[in-house]
Order: structure tokens, then C-alpha cells, then sequence
């Protein structure tokens, strides 16, 4: 006999249901043959077998130095691996640790960097508290908000990224709202952002930390920067973070993973944020892991500090480059002979960014989509994902959600793959030119 009462789930449960990735998994597995170029994951041959299982063998053949590994770590993370993120923050910035403001207690290490998005939610955001993002941005983080009962407001954007004079009229559409004292925090993905390839320009770095303290009138508005695809840069040197011009280190909050740059499966992310958040976050995660697997961190502490892991970067950029390449050349090939059909050239990360024309729409319900994934045998990801809507005040003023854009992504297959994917996805959009 079953008991037919309902469960009483809480209100957070039901600010997260119906999550895309869940979609575009199930379609991937029942749906076989079909070429996936939607799978945001990293390309399996490029994996560092040999230099993890050197740091394998190099932790594990002093027993003390095992052991270490093997045992629980701390909630912020291992003191020498801050340390070495310490380091590896000044080469990528080009700065000393002191000019950037920043210690080994401003450092937290975490199982990828969304577990930090999720926990610098958690610790910021109540319900109904305002997160200001560009269009398009991030789905997953958007899930993220949407599970805290936040609400999201889009920014508009162009090809140098979230555009800042949009961002300060929305700021202050909100004070003549009375909602400013809502507004925690604004995100952006820096660089070659996920879905659209953009990076935000250096001018609007350095403006959009100005923006954030300007508006900073009855709290601290801060800014998440989300460098996850920082190091994927293909046609030029990494740039220098939004938070190198936070004078402070009070405004921006930075969040880096090695999930794209070195190996998904450590699960190894870190964030840096001034230690008043910090301390905010480390209760939060105390109560939730003790702390992120400690063995991980080892590893990529044995891979930076026997400058491993730069060579592995520099060789995962000879990679995606020509895979980015092929993408670019394909879609040269098949698309550019179909009318008001465009694509982003990125300059770095794993996406390109396409767009249809107006009449053609893209999301899961779309004909383009069944077609697409049934008779053509490929798969992308339908923009419309990357848009947030507010159901609150200020939601006439917001970007429209657009439904003519497909992110495709070259970091899974493999060049004959990347063409045969276009060449496919080519013939589905064919039938509604």
C-alpha cells in the first residue's frame, strides 16, 4: 500500500525544475547517431593522462606525502595549493600578489568553480534580491539564481561585451524604482563568454567597477567575475581581470576553474573575494563538504609547481585553435551562402555563437530542433537558454529573449566531426530559408 499524500517540497524546489541540461542530456542518449555539437565538455584525447599520473607517482612515492593527500583537507583548501594559486594569479595578471590586493586568505578553493558560483549565491542572494547579467550569458548560473528565487535582469551587450552606458541606465531605472537596495550583484563572463565567445573590452573592465561603486550607495554592489574560459585564448595574450582595476579588492569577486584549462574530472575550482565574503562562504561550505576533494588538489599542486600545467595550456591552445579553425571554415562552407545567417568569431574559449534569421526559431519546441536532432542527426543549444527574464519590476525595459540563435561548440569532436556537424546542421536550417 503507497501513501497518496503530496510531498510538501521546499519553495527552493520549486524555483528549480525543468533544467535544460537535463533536456539536452536525455536527447543526447535517446537519440543515437546524432552528432553533438551542443555537449559543452572538453576534447577527450587532450586529457593530461601522463602528467596527472606523474603527480600520482611522485605524491605516492613518499608515504607521508600520500597520506597527506589521502586525508580530509581544510574548507578553504590546501595552504600550499593557495599558495600556488597565489602565484599562478600573478602570471596570468602580470602583477605582484600585493599589487592585486590579494593573500592566501582572499582564496578558496572549491569542487569546480560552480560549487562557488552556487555557495557566493547562497551567501549574497536572498529571494527577490537582484542579479544584473549580460544578454546572453551563462544558462547554468541562470539556473543557479533562478534556484535562490533571485531575480535577473539583462543587460544588453555587443561585440565588446556588456555595454556599460545600458548598465547604469538599468541602475538607475532601478533607484527610480526604490529597488536599488535589491541589487547585489552583477555577473559577466569576461572573457569568451559562454555562449557568445565576447570578451568584455579592457575600457569596460575598468568602467564597469567604477559603475559598481558609483551605485554602491546603502550596500556593496559586487561584481562575480567568471573566468572559466580565460586561459583558452587563441589569438592574443590573457587579458588582464576585472578585478586587477578594483583598487579596493572589496568590489569584484573572481572565480577560475581547471576544468576547461587542465582535467573536468579533479573538479577543482577556486574563487578570490575580499575575506569578509570569504568567511561568509567558508561557513557555508563547512556545513556542506568540510572542504573539496583534497587529492585533486595535490595533483594540480604537483602539476604548477613542476610548471606542468603551463605546457599542458599551451598545448590545449594548439589544439582548440585549429578545432575553433575548422569550426570557422565550416561554417564558411555551408552558411555563407544562406541569407542573414552570421556567427561570432571568437578569439578564445569553446562556443561559436550563430545567428538565424528572425523567422527562424531555434528552442526545443522549434521544428529546426526536431528536424535537426531526428532526420539530420545533430544537436546544438538553443539560444533563447541564455536569456533571463524578470518577472518583477523593470521587465518592459529588459532585452527581448531572442529565439533565433544556435551556440555550437568545437570542443568535443573532432575536425571530421566539426565538418560533418555543419555540413548537417547546414541541410536542417536549409529547409526553412
Amino acid at each position: 500500500m503507497t501513501d497518496s499524500k503530496d510531498i510538501q517540497f521546499s519553495r527552493k524546489r520549486t524555483w528549480s525544475h525543468d533544467l535544460p541540461i537535463s533536456y539536452l542530456m536525455q536527447q543526447g542518449v535517446e537519440n543515437p547517431g546524432v552528432l553533438s555539437l551542443a555537449a559543452g565538455l572538453v576534447d577527450q584525447n587532450s586529457l593530461p593522462v601522463s602528467i596527472t599520473q606523474s603527480a600520482f607517482q611522485s605524491l605516492f612515492s613518499d608515504p607521508g606525502s600520500a597520506r597527506e593527500a589521502l586525508q580530509y583537507g581544510t574548507t578553504a583548501g590546501s595552504l600550499s595549493f593557495r599558495k600556488l594559486l597565489l602565484v599562478h594569479l600573478s602570471h596570468l595578471e602580470q602583477k605582484s600578489a600585493d599589487e592585486l590586493r590579494m593573500t592566501v586568505d582572499n582564496i578558496i578553493v572549491t569542487t569546480g568553480s560552480q560549487q562557488y558560483l552556487s555557495l557566493l549565491g547562497e551567501v549574497l542572494l536572498d529571494p527577490g534580491d537582484i542579479c544584473l547579467v549580460a544578454a546572453p550569458t551563462y544558462f547554468v548560473f541562470l539556473g543557479v539564481l533562478q534556484g535562490l528565487g533571485a531575480r535577473i535582469i539583462s543587460v544588453d551587450t555587443d561585440e565588446s561585451g556588456m555595454k556599460m552606458d545600458s548598465l547604469d541606465t538599468t541602475l538607475e531605472r532601478l533607484e527610480a524604482q526604490s529597488q536599488l537596495n535589491r541589487v547585489k550583484m552583477i555577473y559577466l563572463v569576461s572573457d569568451y563568454e559562454n555562449p557568445s565567445g565576447v570578451s568584455l573590452s579592457i575600457d569596460r573592465r575598468k568602467k564597469v567597477v567604477e559603475i559598481a561603486q558609483k551605485w554602491s550607495k546603502q550596500h556593496r554592489i559586487h561584481i562575480l567575475e567568471d573566468l572559466a574560459y580565460r586561459e583558452l585564448c587563441y589569438d592574443g595574450p590573457v587579458l588582464p581581470s576585472i578585478r586587477s582595476f578594483d583598487q579596493t579588492g572589496e568590489t569584484v569577486i573572481l572565480t577560475q576553474t581547471f576544468s576547461k584549462s587542465f582535467a573536468p574530472g579533479l573538479r577543482v575550482g577556486f574563487g578570490v573575494a575580499s575575506k569578509q565574503v570569504c568567511e561568509a562562504i567558508s561557513d557555508k561550505k563547512g556545513n556542506d563538504d568540510f572542504g573539496s576533494t583534497n587529492l585533486s588538489q595535490h595533483i594540480l599542486a604537483n602539476a604548477l609547481r613542476e610548471n606542468l600545467y603551463y605546457d599542458h595550456v599551451e598545448y590545449l591552445r594548439s589544439v582548440y585553435r585549429e578545432k575553433r579553425d575548422c569550426m570557422l571554415d565550416a561554417a564558411e562552407t555551408y552558411f555563407a551562402k544562406l541569407k542573414n545567417i552570421h556567427w561570432i568569431h571568437p578569439g578564445g574559449g569553446l562556443y561559436v555563437w550563430m545567428t538565424l534569421p528572425d523567422s527562424i526559431e531555434t528552442g526545443f519546441k522549434s521544428t529546426l530542433f526536431q528536424k535537426a536532432i531526428h532526420e539530420d542527426k545533430v544537436m546544438y543549444v538553443p539560444g533563447e537558454l541564455f536569456y533571463a527574464y524578470d518577472h518583477g519590476l523593470g521587465c518592459k525595459e529588459q532585452p527581448a529573449i531572442q529565439k533565433n540563435h544556435m551556440r555550437l561548440t568545437f570542443g568535443v569532436q573532432n575536425s571530421q566531426g566539426i565538418q560533418e556537424g555543419m555540413k548537417r546542421l547546414s541541410n536542417a536550417v536549409k529547409s526553412f530559408i
